[in-house]
């Protein structure tokens, strides 16, 4: 028998809990600052600040892109999930492939693509797109798969028996799918709509390149330009505040849902439906996201980095080598914060351990300019010797890329058999001990898809890197956005296509972990 979880067992549980609080801590702590920094303020500046025009203005451009883009990647996913999952299309596992790929092309990238191909000399015979035309088109063709993805998960459980009773009442096809299967859809559209509107939120290149004002743009540029501090932090919390209205609202939403299944039996898959002469244009539709996404940015970086100058090959490789050298550590410790996370949420869940887990995600959920925006305070306060170092950028990495590590590793020790830690247990080894011998090395897989997944976003940021990397350190990131904002394309061209290259590897760890399609 093993023996109970008592307070006895304490000081064996400590290697996973210490770092567990201190974690949490990480997260939370600097947050804490951001609002002490924020209430400064003196009351007169305070009702100042508050009641300015530009935040209503700020306010209604941040509202206007975020429902702007759910609503076309709604127009996008939907109709994709549908094809790649209730027809008879032909090769759908490669077709969903091609779907997800515009993942591994981040926001910059895409509003530099879009910026270089329109206008006086673009390879495109279109006006420059740029403010909320732009933004609206960038975000929603970059962001669609996370919706797609959760719609087509969606309709391969859902059951056929639905929509045959709506038949059998007299409706028609469509009717049937809107009135007996769509509402099935709503979880997996509120999750959906969850991660591209934090990613609408938190979005920082694409709105800058392309001049739209939303609240992560004008913190930069309050904190850069400006340099008042006081304002710069009270729109972060206002950004925190909408991002935070998100999460609630998407919960309150999901709690009020009640969808299960109260029949008898198991679900059936669906007969797929016929194409026939549509099938051409269905291929057409399928095929347009990823032409537009991924086939257009590829064509024009690869026409743009021919003009580079080979010259300035070494400025790439440097940059290259800085973003390695931010990224590798920030994903190994990010890795190592999600084991006693993981182990605790795990193997003893109770309030405090969800408490813990729920704040690691919280890390991730925050709009990374805000957060590095509440590290560049607590840091000048509370450890100015860490101030624009390189293990400054490191840990804020890491603790911002946490919960894309956490999930696998969390996925990898649920399914490690739990008895032989047990087994080890009645041997006499402590909690810590019987982890690292039995159930440690099974957890490989997990920690390095884990890994790779926060290396990856690591090397993608942007604001985290533009605020806190030293005085000078230029990454692959911050070269193709300083290049873009000097309308310098030619030269931006090579390091936005290295970047795409290794992004790409973020859409094969995705599939590769979850072994999905």
């Amino acid at each position: 028998m093993v023996r109970p979880r008592g307070l006895h067992h304490l000081p064996g549980l400590l290697p996973f809990l210490v770092p567990a609080l201190l974690t949490g801590g990480g997260v939370a702590l600097p947050l804490v600052y951001l609002v002490l920094r924020a209430l400064e303020a003196e009351p007169g500046a305070l009702r100042e600040i508050l009641l300015r025009s530009k935040n209503l203005e700020l306010l209604l451009n941040t509202l206007a892109l975020l429902l702007g883009v759910l609503a076309l990647t709604t127009l996008l996913a939907l109709p994709l999930a549908f094809l790649t999952t209730r027809t008879d299309l032909k090769g759908k596992r490669l077709l969903s492939l091609l779907l997800t790929l515009p993942l591994a092309i981040p926001g910059y990238v895409g509003a530099y693509v879009l910026l270089a191909a329109t206008g006086p000399g673009g390879i495109l015979p279109l006006p420059r797109l740029e403010g909320y035309v732009g933004a609206l088109l960038v975000l929603s063709f970059i962001t669609y798969p996370y919706l797609f993805l959760s719609l087509r998960a969606a309709f391969l459980g859902l059951d056929p028996a639905l929509e045959e009773a709506a038949r059998t009442l007299g409706m028609g096809p469509l009717r049937a799918f809107f009135q007996a299967a769509f509402p099935q859809l709503l979880p997996a559209l509120l999750s959906g709509y969850l991660v591209v509107g934090l990613h609408v939120l938190g979005d920082f290149g694409t709105v800058s390149l392309l001049r739209y004002e939303t609240f992560s743009y004008a913190i930069y540029l309050q904190y850069s330009a400006a340099f008042d501090r006081v304002y710069a932090a009270w729109l972060a919390l206002l950004l925190l505040l909408l991002t935070g209205g998100l999460l609630g609202l998407e919960g309150l939403l999901l709690r009020r849902l009640t969808l299960a299944r109260t029949g008898k039996g198991a679900g059936r898959r669906h007969k797929p439906l016929p194409l026939g002469p549509f099938a051409p244009l269905a291929y057409g539709l399928v095929l347009l996201p990823p032409g537009v996404a991924l086939a257009l940015p590829l064509y024009a970086l690869f026409h743009l980095a021919s003009r580079f100058p080979k010259e300035g090959l070494s400025g790439l490789w440097e940059a290259l080598g800085h973003s390695a050298l931010a990224a590798t550590p920030a994903a190994l410790l990010a890795v190592g914060m999600a084991l006693p996370l993981a182990y605790l949420a795990a193997r003893l869940p109770s309030p405090a351990s969800r408490l813990l887990e729920r704040l690691a995600y919280l890390g991730y959920a925050i709009p990374p300019l805000a957060f590095a925006l509440a590290w560049i305070f607590f840091s000048l306060r509370g450890l100015p010797f860490l101030y624009g170092t390189l293990p400054l950028l490191v840990l804020v990495l890491a603790f911002h890329f946490l919960a894309e590590s956490l999930g696998p590793v969390r996925g990898a020790l649920l399914q490690a058999p739990r008895h032989l830690e047990e087994a080890a247990r009645t041997l006499g080894e402590t909690p810590t001990g019987a982890f690292f011998r039995v159930t440690f090395p099974l957890l490989w897989r997990g920690a390095v898809a884990g890994g790779a997944l926060a290396f990856i976003g690591a090397v993608k940021e942007l604001p985290i890197t533009l605020l806190l990397a030293p005085m000078g350190y230029a990454t692959l990131a911050t070269r193709v956005f300083s290049y873009t904002q000097e309308a310098m394309f030619a030269e931006a061209a090579p390091f936005a296509l290295l970047i795409v290259l290794l992004s790409a590897a973020f859409v094969g760890v995705l599939l590769w972990s979850e072994r999905r399609f």
